[in-house]
């Protein structure tokens, strides 16, 4: 494991990276590392499509050819996703080199990882053309080696797919690219999508059948905010899916929070199960959503909990980073402050 920095994000770029998820104009930020903080270097607007605006990272004005950057580009809407690019040129100073490459990962996670779908590595300019970034989709594309054992074991399972003459009822295709592949019911997809419609705040609720690994719609309706805690199942894990309406200074909006309830009096073997579906049930949702509306958005921070009870709107906005002030913005970054050392409880007295 790589050592990191400590370097983290200053609350100016934490504001205007959030600013630039709500205006859905921005093509790209830019920022660098100065006096031991990230700091926000530039905004640049939306001028044409992705690949073409990819075309103004070559003006020596926006990255110059010996100083490392951290570039953000937000994708092609519909598309809620960013790309983050990392650029170190070969030319640039040893130490840059090394505080640049051990504060990215807390950077891509301080202003919200799940934002961030893909990245890239540049070292010149060159790698930051529209036909380099296509060769780059086509090399994340392309199959993984494998090892003669391995394909031996992939050319098996293609033979026994190409056989098999019997499918049953087959289940809707999962939409879960990471984690457990779990499937998906008819009902929980269209509750899911339905969460894209309307105005009231809405939970639905998913549970697993273990057998069959199959994620089941377990109930879906409009509460207040007051009875989310009563809403989850207090003994059984779940995920939850919140449409909730805020108010921030803009106006009313409404988002889709993303709950993982665990009680600690669950099954253990329940508890892994859900506890390894979890990221994987969370992007399937967001994909279901996303193809359904593109004006809702999804929190980029999931919560998660292991006493339901606790579950009210003051730890709603602590946890997904918003002040708890009619006035608060939504925004998927959190405070970025050091916490201080807790000090571990000792081992309990034996009798």
């Amino acid at each position: 494991m790589s050592a990191t920095s400590g370097i983290s994000p200053s609350q100016d770029l934490a504001s205007k990276f959030a600013e630039a998820i709500e205006s859905k104009s921005v093509r790209f930020i830019k920022a660098s590392i100065q006096n031991e903080s990230i700091v926000h270097d530039a905004t640049i607007p939306i001028s044409g499509s992705f690949e073409e605006d990819l075309t103004l990272l070559q003006g020596d004005d926006v990255l110059p050819p010996d100083s490392p950057a951290y570039v953000f580009v937000k994708q092609d809407l519909p598309s809620p996703d960013w790309l983050a690019i990392f650029y170190v040129p070969d030319t640039a100073k040893v130490r840059d080199k090394m505080l640049y490459a051990a504060t990215r990962a807390s950077l891509v996670k301080s202003l919200g990882s799940t934002l961030f779908t893909d990245s890239i590595f540049a070292t010149d300019k060159h790698d930051l053309t529209p036909s380099a970034y296509l060769a780059h989709q086509r090399h994340q594309a392309a199959p993984k080696p494998l090892s003669s054992r391995e394909q031996e074991i992939a050319d098996l399972r293609v033979a026994e797919n190409a056989t098999a003459s019997y499918e049953g009822s087959r289940s809707r295709a999962s939409h879960v690219g990471t984690g457990v592949g779990l499937n998906w019911s008819p009902e929980a997809e269209q509750a899911i999508a339905g969460l894209a419609q309307g105005d009231q705040c809405t939970i639905v609720i998913l549970t697993i059948d273990p057998p069959s690994e199959t994620l089941h719609l377990r109930s879906s309706e409009d509460i207040a905010i007051t009875n989310l805690s009563s809403s989850l199942p207090s003994s059984e894990p779940c995920y939850a899916l919140l449409a909730w309406p805020y108010t921030d200074n803009s106006g009313v909006k409404r988002e889709i929070v993303f709950i993982y309830s665990c009680p600690s009096s669950s099954p253990i073997k329940n508890r892994m199960l859900y506890s390894s579906g979890s990221g994987g049930t969370y992007l399937a949702a967001k994909n279901i959503i996303s193809e359904a509306s593109s004006v809702v958005t999804v929190a980029a921070r999931k919560i998660e909990t292991s006493d339901p009870s606790e579950l009210d709107e003051a730890f709603l906005n602590q946890e997904l980073g918003r002040s708890e002030a009619a006035g608060a913005s939504e925004s998927p970054v959190t405070s970025t402050a050091p916490k201080p050392f807790a000090k571990p409880r000792g081992p309990g007295r034996r009798k």
